[in-house]
């Protein structure tokens, strides 16, 4: 068990867990506001109030969230998988060590994710790219939703969940697991990813035509790889300083 699992494994799950959830809030609140001007212009369909279908939607997501974090916090630490930076921080250990480690291999996975968002816009579907660039989806909401709150969802729950099972299954967790079942875990992880980004794909689009579908699974998908292989590697933190550094570097050239 490295320095940072170990910190993890004695930090109170209960404090982890809480500064993830709050981390993770602002990106829930940034959707939220993304919804509030299609909503107030069909305001007179909605079955309730405006401010009861914002706040309903807000609740499901920090809901799903905490469900997610809670899961992190839980099997991580029995698969190997870890948050350093913040289990050090937590557990009174240094932090410069730790993020160190995970802002080198975060910043190369940002310059690289950054690369391939650039990449994929030359390459969009008509129905994907926005009439009115005013309808883009807003950076703030790219940097917490999508960097942070994303990487506590899909990395921290899902991903973990995932290994955890194939662990129980295939090794009857025994050990720690092996690269076979973590590389697993990063694919499927990144395909829910990637098919997570399908109804706002929708959305935009109206029909899901088959080229629509295969731009958002490979181009999701390709990100989705690259994040649960710093999880895995170098901790969460480093999936999310490359998820965030890929929105703030591309958003000028898209």
């Amino acid at each position: 068990m490295s320095a940072a699992q170990g910190a993890l494994a004695r930090s109170p799950g209960w404090r982890l867990g809480a500064l993830l959830w709050l981390l993770g809030l602002p990106g829930v609140v940034a959707v939220v506001w993304t919804l509030l001007p299609p909503l107030q212009a069909n305001a007179a369909l909605l079955p309730l109030p405006l401010w009861a279908v914002l706040l309903l939607s807000g609740l499901q997501t920090a809901v799903l969230l905490a469900l997610a974090v809670a899961i992190g916090v839980w099997l991580a630490p029995r698969v190997g998988l870890q948050v350093p930076v913040l289990s050090a921080w937590l557990g009174g250990g240094p932090v410069g060590p730790a993020l160190r480690a995970v802002v080198a291999p975060g910043v190369m996975g940002g310059v690289a994710g950054a690369a391939w968002l650039w990449a994929l816009a030359q390459v969009a579907p008509q129905a994907l790219q926005p009439s009115d660039p005013a309808s883009a989806v807003p950076l703030v909401v790219k940097l917490l939703y999508g960097g942070i709150t994303e990487e506590l969802l899909v990395r921290w729950g899902v991903m973990t969940l995932l290994l955890w099972l194939g662990w129980r299954v295939v090794q009857r967790g025994q050990g720690l697991p092996g690269k076979a079942l973590v590389a697993v875990a990063v694919v499927l992880s990144a395909l829910l990813f990637a098919v997570g980004h399908l109804p706002a794909a929708q959305a935009m689009a109206g029909v899901l035509t088959l080229p629509v579908v295969l731009f958002v699974l490979v181009g999701n998908a390709a990100f989705g790889l690259l994040a649960g292989a710093l999880y895995a590697r170098r901790g969460l933190e480093a999936a999310i300083v490359a998820h965030v550094l890929a929105h703030l570097l591309s958003h000028p050239l898209l």
